[in-house]
């Protein structure tokens, strides 16, 4: 049939776009290239956070030192273990301290270490070795025990509360790190308002200690020492039989209160290693920037 004058007649229909072929010469894509946004894919995920800040601005020093005359006869009483006769130097140990980080902690581990702090950790025994992992020194209690004396002008830390103070992990031997979930000061010092942790740990090696991460917090780490520290992880410690933890954790299950004093003596060294000595190293400021390897 036919169509008249007054048929509608639909103009051509477009070909589908991908049907569509556009000749693209140096001039198309240059226009292109100025009117379209380019996408960087090392751009366009969101910027990592960063790292965290191990400037060292301050040095202290521990020196260690044994006393087999103190572990057998436990005479010395309240005087200082740094008066033992007998004692066995074993190095000293020169640590680094991340002040950027951690102000308060670092501040108050100097003051520990200086004495300002109204106590000390000269005179006072590594208390802990686990072997392959860390020493914990610092534990406070009885002075005629070898422990740290409470100490009444130190700062109260804040920082353990705060997300940055985890970010840094266990990962090598000589890291320097306050004890919060290896912490064993007796629960009567911890319900003290006037409580400050000032028990700490170093690591020994020669792996890291992924199970300290997050629950304890790195501050430092050690300068010079290594070997002393490696020679610490060597000493040799009380380890329980099988049976006997067995029966310590039947015991802990029925709530006696025994078992956690039991625990105490669990990692300790068969050789009373102490700290002999401590303090802040003052060092002067160089014109050249230091080369690491």
């Amino acid at each position: 049939m036919g169509c008249s004058s007054t048929c509608y007649l639909p103009p051509n229909p477009v070909p589908p776009l991908h049907h569509h072929r556009l000749p693209l010469n140096r001039r198309s894509l240059l226009f292109l290239s100025t009117t379209l946004p380019l996408i960087n894919p090392l751009t366009s995920t969101a910027a990592a956070p960063p790292s965290p800040d191990t400037t060292i601005t301050d040095r202290v020093f521990l020196d260690f030192s044994l006393c087999p005359s103190y572990f057998q006869s436990r005479t010395l009483g309240e005087s200082d273990l740094s008066l033992c006769s007998e004692s066995e130097p074993l190095g000293r140990v020169v640590l680094g301290l991340y002040g950027n980080l951690l102000p308060i902690t670092v501040s108050n581990f100097k003051s520990m270490c200086s004495g300002t702090s109204g106590s000390t950790y000269k005179g006072t025994l590594v208390h802990k070795i686990f072997p392959g992992q860390f020493f914990v020194a610092g534990r406070q209690g009885r002075r005629d025990k070898g422990e740290v004396k409470p100490p009444p002008k130190m700062v109260r830390n804040t920082e353990t509360i705060e997300s940055k103070a985890f970010l840094l992990e266990h990962s090598r031997p000589g890291l320097l790190s306050l004890c919060l979930s290896e912490n064993d000061d007796d629960d009567d010092l911890k319900l003290n308002p006037n409580y400050h942790n000032v028990e700490f740990l170093i690591t020994t090696g020669p792996g890291p200690c992924p199970d300290l991460d997050s629950k304890n917090i790195v501050f430092g780490s050690v300068l010079q020492g290594l070997d002393v520290v490696t020679s610490i992880a060597s000493i040799p410690t009380y380890k329980p039989g099988e049976r006997i933890r067995q029966y310590n954790d039947f015991a802990e299950f029925i709530g006696d209160e025994r078992a956690k004093s039991a625990r105490a003596i669990w990692n300790r060294p068969l050789k009373t290693l102490y700290i002999s000595d401590c303090g802040e190293l003052k060092v002067a400021k160089t014109t050249l920037s230091p080369t690491l390897p």
